[in-house]
């Protein structure tokens, strides 16, 4: 079975759709952040640079009087929810493993815990724990970090260069084992 790369994620049109709201730019900044620390700490970094991209995906656009209003969205969020369904959809669609496409939803519904009523430090799997942290690394206040900007020919060159790490990574994995 073909691995199903970022690039193929990326130019997928229910991804363009969702990370034009949540910031193509965080987006493939957090994928960057989760392989690096997928490889430090022994997880799988074509899941975690997946997740990464993903995460946002299910975020929506809170505004009030034609002004975003950070707080209405922070009270209403359920982002996290509505992006691992749209995460698992999407997936399966492009063929994805269907295994993978659940540990990259799951991953993308626990890389938050603004929706509950509980913290997730001590409950995530290594995979979501990455997440998590790739995501907090790159956060703004007031959500700042969604408005970044990047045009889609610097993140299809960054996504590639994510997908080449990613397949050397796989290769030598499989030479050692």
């Amino acid at each position: 079975m073909k691995r199903v790369t970022l690039v193929d994620v990326f130019k997928h049109r229910i991804t363009q759709k969702y990370l034009q709201r949540s910031g193509i730019n965080h987006a493939v900044t957090v994928a960057g952040y989760a392989f690096d620390m997928a490889v430090k700490k022994g997880v799988d970094p074509d899941l975690a640079t997946k997740s990464a991209l993903l995460h946002d995906m299910g975020h929506y656009e809170w505004y009030r009087d034609g002004k975003w209003d950070y707080d209405e969205y922070r009270k209403s969020d359920i982002h996290a929810i509505k992006g691992a369904e749209r995460a698992h959809k999407l997936l399966i669609r492009l063929g994805e493993d269907r295994l993978v496409a659940k540990e990259v939803s799951v991953a993308v519904l626990l890389h938050t815990d603004s929706y509950l009523p509980f913290g997730l430090d001590q409950k995530r799997t290594p995979l979501q724990h990455v997440v998590a942290k790739a995501d907090e690394k790159d956060e703004q206040p007031m959500g700042l970090h969604h408005y970044k900007q990047m045009d889609r020919s610097e993140a299809l060159k960054r996504l590639h260069a994510l997908d080449l790490k990613i397949e050397k990574f796989l290769e030598d994995d499989d030479e050692l084992a």
